[in-house]
Parts: C-alpha cells; sequence; structure tokens
C-alpha cells in the first residue's frame, strides 16, 4: 500500500505527531516500555504491521501493545493534547484485518535522535 492511500485509510490521521521537538519530549515521558515499542517501530519505517507482529519483532507476549498504549493514554492526552509519535490503521483497511501501526520516516527519525538523547 502506497504512503497517500495509507494516510487517507489511517485511523484519526490528525493525532499523529509531526514535530521532531515533540516526538523527542514524548520518547523523554514515556515510560520504558513505550520507549522499547517506539524503538521497534522506528526500526521498519512506513510500515503498517499488526501488533502481533511488532511484539514478535520487539521480543514481547502478545497483548503488550495493548497494555502500553493503554498505559500511555493518560500522558497522550494530559501532556499532548492526544497526539502520538505513531500512526494507526483499522481493521477495516488494514490487509490483515487486525488494527496496524507504524512511525513514518520522519517520525522514525526523530524517535531514533530522541534514542541517541536517552
Amino acid at each position: 500500500m502506497k504512503s497517500r492511500a495509507l494516510l487517507a485509510l489511517e485511523h484519526s490521521p490528525g493525532n499523529a505527531m509531526t514535530d521532531p521537538g515533540e516526538i523527542d519530549r514524548f520518547y523523554d515521558r514515556c515510560s520504558d516500555l513505550m520507549r522499547e515499542l517506539l524503538d521497534g517501530l522506528a526500526a521498519a519505517p512506513d510500515r503498517p504491521r499488526p501488533f502481533p507482529e511488532i511484539e514478535d519483532a520487539i521480543g514481547w507476549p502478545r497483548r503488550r501493545i495493548a497494555s502500553v498504549l493503554g498505559g500511555v493514554s493518560h500522558l497522550r492526552h494530559t501532556q499532548f493534547a492526544g497526539l502520538r509519535p505513531y500512526h494507526f490503521l483499522g481493521p477495516r483497511h488494514a490487509e490483515s484485518g487486525c488494527w496496524e501501526m507504524w512511525a513514518d520516516h520522519a517520525q522514525a527519525d526523530a524517535i531514533r535522535g530522541a534514542q541517541e538523547q536517552a
């Protein structure tokens, strides 16, 4: 699926962060597990993947992503106006038929920059 097509189908595209400084602040303030997830997304930019595939790549047990995303929700909504440094593709539009997520190239670059500063 091409990037433009992805953006047209993306779930709540207005919630995806674009500012590298904001992504850096998010990375600095989130949990170690959320950082690990962001690092995993940055390792395969612009490639939507279902949660189990991402969990396998990171070496996590099933359902951990859902737990981590639930845990970071308060931070996202209280400090970042609900914005997030990744994208979602809903099950209706995803090839897998499941929720998929990814970091775009610019987000991945910002995440890697934040990794270096951490």
